[in-house]
């Protein structure tokens, strides 16, 4: 089965997208160096919704705490393996229900921009899992300096539609061990998780962090971040900086000792907001978010 990869080139860098399966990003190409963790690759995610890349998470970011949820006034109870439900090593529902969705539509590409549509009401069996007609429009745009991902959810129908998206951006700095890895995080709020990976209402106030990643494991949850979030994964002269300039208000930060990745994952609720109802806005009107990820090819490690 083919795919259409769309190729976006700015200055020295190129990022790689595909539109058919899932809308997902596949590349971001500086140095002689690709920087976006390739994992399983591009046929794991189609056939068994492996992440990797740049990935959408939609309805939902990271897991829900069961298979049953109440949101904007409607009871929803999800079962595995239909409508695009996913379930991870807990057996909880994980990551939405857009994996390697085959329905965007792509409006516009040029040579540093690509713009691409979804209807989600569109699908049947996503909708009885997430019943609240929608439409998405993603518009990536690619810059000398790094790649920008805007993602806008529009309501189709009177009904009030929950935000709880995210992303989930792989990145590495291959040629760099990553011992030599350094994290940069902003001072915030850390929520605490059951050995689920779901919240325990545990509320943590924590330092900036700027430190190497050394054998550190990391899967941690944050929100109360900076007015202007930004984190940073540097090393071997280069730098790769996540940025949330508007709609996102958790990170998630993921970092494997197994698998030379880290994931700097923008939210816009936190785990399980659908069931829990914590910091879940419900939206009658376009509901936008933007993240940045900026490639620094001669930083200072």
């Amino acid at each position: 089965m083919s795919v259409d990869v769309v190729t976006l080139r700015a200055g020295a860098l190129i990022s790689r997208w595909v539109p058919s399966v899932g809308m997902v990003g596949v590349s971001l190409f500086g140095g002689g160096r690709e920087h976006v963790g390739q994992l399983g690759g591009l046929e794991a995610y189609r056939g068994r919704g492996s992440t990797f890349g740049i990935p959408l998470l939609h309805p939902w970011a990271n897991r829900l705490g069961g298979f049953a949820y109440r949101a904007a006034g409607v009871d929803v109870t999800l079962a595995a393996g239909a409508g695009g439900v996913r379930t991870e090593e807990h057996g909880l529902p994980i990551h939405g229900l857009l994996a390697a969705h085959p329905g965007w539509a792509v409006r516009e590409v040029g040579a540093t921009t690509l713009s691409a549509e979804l209807d989600f009401g569109a699908d049947a069996e996503r909708l009885a899992a997430f019943p609240f007609p929608h439409r998405l429009a993603m518009d990536v745009t690619l810059a000398p300096g790094g790649l920008t991902v805007a993602t806008t959810l529009t309501p189709t129908s009177a009904q009030p539609v929950p935000v709880a998206f995210g992303f989930h951006p792989y990145l590495t700095l291959p040629g760099v061990p990553r011992a030599d890895w350094r994290l940069r995080l902003p001072a915030g709020t850390r929520l605490g998780l059951d050995d689920r990976g779901l919240p325990s209402g545990e509320r943590t106030p924590v330092a900036a962090r700027d430190a190497p990643l050394g054998a550190d494991a990391l899967d941690d949850h944050f929100t109360d971040l900076d007015p202007d979030p930004a984190f940073t994964l540097s090393g071997g002269g280069r730098a790769l900086t996540v940025r949330f300039l508007e709609g996102y208000t958790h990170l998630q930060v993921f970092a494997p000792t197994a698998k030379d990745v880290v994931a700097l994952e923008p939210m816009t609720a936190p785990t399980d907001a659908l069931r829990s109802g914590d910091g879940l806005r419900c939206v009658t009107e376009p509901f936008r978010a933007v993240f940045a990820i900026d490639l620094e090819l001669d930083a200072a490690s």
